[in-house]
């Protein structure tokens, strides 16, 4: 059930009425919203709901169990540690074997083959459950912050909603629990609904998603990853940029409907993306791109596993490597997003030795700031090639062909130049554009608000293809 369809404006309208006509009764509002959730769930595969349920009430009794075991002064007990190890590796133990399990065991095959063992190893053929990634992380940081006391153990019902509420459940953002809990202790004012920012984000989201991303996809974009060796190196150049564009309007797209989605609902959910586009530092990108996702891989992983800069300089690159190479594995089981994780890790230790040694935009003036955008924003596009890419030799051959194939370049128009270079010079926009915006949508009276809604469906009905492609990030 895709957002930008008739099958989910159904759905959500059904949902939001009854849950704003619910919502004095606390009780039930919660758990319709469950039963919603599970039903939304459902949609796309009925077979996974169990999963979805027995990871719920794992997670829920791992929960309690780890919130009973004896605290220690000034950390952790060693109890709770094994608990939440216990707990954690329950978790990636399930996501591991449908979401990698295809991967490793076709990789140590063909390394053992190389050398004349023949390993045996079964290639099953495992359906990946849709959202798998993001409600184990979820459920992962539940467990951890639990543990922590930096949460009191939640009821079933409040951890079902949290693990399952429709909005963030695909595609994240990932909230974490401290962000979510406390929204769930009282009932809601049930005229209170934030219109106009829900409204802002939905129509945003709508408009990126179903406009920008749809049309450099179709566009550049995919017939350049799809048959590089019959593109010129003027179309593969913009075919990546084309992509960059994408994958931003794509992604952050959803994010804007899911925070909207979700505010209509009463729920406020963390923002996701700021910009990322404009970042002058891969540090600055990644505090900028997926930042739900950043805050989770710093706070969980490579600062509670990994120690973070505690250490001497060379263990902290160690695990700033580290920590982007498993992003990079979380994102897809193949080799091509361990490289895309690789080359962001790398340029991370790079990027912090540099500016120790010589700290190089310092007395630029305004040179600086240029230069590192523009070395910033072509790392994160030349990583961006492996993301994209069906395999490791395709991103090869894109790479090659990009400096060696010039020539006759048919999918290259002025056009489409124009909205590449728009939609990356948007990233500078000040916020309060926007924002001034949503004070004059709020100004209107309900009918203006109206036709403006259905004036803003209409256009972006009109400028969108037939028919809508799956988010990026659904695949994750």
């Amino acid at each position: 059930m895709l957002f930008p369809t008739v099958d989910f404006a159904i759905f959500f309208v059904v949902v939001f009425t009854i849950a704003w006509a619910l919502r004095p009764w606390h009780l039930a509002w919660r758990g319709f919203l469950v039963a919603a959730s599970f039903f939304f769930y459902g949609f796309w595969d009925e077979r996974f709901v169990l999963l979805l349920g027995a990871s719920t009430l794992f997670n829920w009794v791992m929960g309690a169990i780890i919130a009973t075991a004896p605290r220690e002064i000034g950390g952790m007990s060693r109890e709770r540690r094994v608990l939440i190890a216990v707990g954690v590796v329950a978790n990636l133990a399930v996501l591991g074997w449908f979401k990698y399990y295809g991967f490793f065991a076709s990789s140590l095959r063909n390394l053992l083959g190389d050398i004349g063992i023949d390993a045996g190893l079964p290639l099953l053929e495992i359906t990946l459950p849709v959202a798998i990634s993001f409600f184990t992380f979820h459920a992962i940081s539940y467990l951890v912050d639990v543990g922590r006391d930096e949460v009191k153990p939640m009821s079933l019902l409040n951890f079902a909603l949290y693990l399952s509420f429709f909005p963030h459940l695909v595609a994240g953002p990932i909230v974490r629990v401290t962000e979510f809990a406390p929204q769930l202790a009282q009932p809601l004012r049930q005229r209170l609904v934030e219109a106009e920012p829900a409204f802002k984000l939905i129509l945003l989201g709508l408009f990126k998603k179903v406009v920008i991303s749809s049309y450099v996809a179709s566009e550049i974009a995919d017939p350049v990853f799809a048959l590089p060796g019959e593109r010129s190196s003027q179309e593969i150049i913009l075919g990546v940029y084309a992509y960059a564009v994408q994958i931003y309007a794509d992604f952050s797209g959803y994010t804007d409907m899911a925070i909207g989605c979700a505010l209509l609902l009463g729920i406020s959910f963390p923002q996701n993306f700021d910009a990322p586009y404009r970042a002058l530092s891969l540090q600055d990108f990644w505090r900028r791109w997926h930042m739900t996702l950043s805050r989770w891989l710093r706070d969980y992983l490579y600062i509670g596993l990994l120690g973070g800069n505690r250490g001497t300089p060379a263990r902290t690159s160690r695990n700033l490597f580290l920590t982007m190479l498993l992003g990079g594995l979380w994102h897809g089981a193949a080799w091509t997003f361990v490289i895309w994780g690789a080359i962001h890790g790398a340029g991370l230790i790079v990027e912090r030795r540099v500016k120790q040694a010589f700290a190089p935009y310092g007395n630029l003036g305004w040179l600086g700031p240029v230069l590192a955008w523009f070395v910033t924003f072509h790392v994160v596009c030349l990583a961006w090639i492996f993301f994209r890419a069906e395999s490791v030799g395709v991103a090869f051959e894109i790479l090659v062909r990009m400096f060696t194939a010039w020539g006759p370049s048919p999918l290259v128009s002025t056009w489409l130049m124009i909205v590449i270079g728009a939609a990356i010079a948007a990233q500078f926009l000040p916020s309060k554009i926007p924002d001034r915006l949503q004070w004059g949508f709020g100004q209107l009276a309900p009918a203006a608000q109206a036709f403006c809604l259905a004036g803003a469906l209409v256009l972006v009905d009109a400028m969108g293809p037939q028919g809508v492609a799956p988010f990026i990030y659904f695949q994750f």
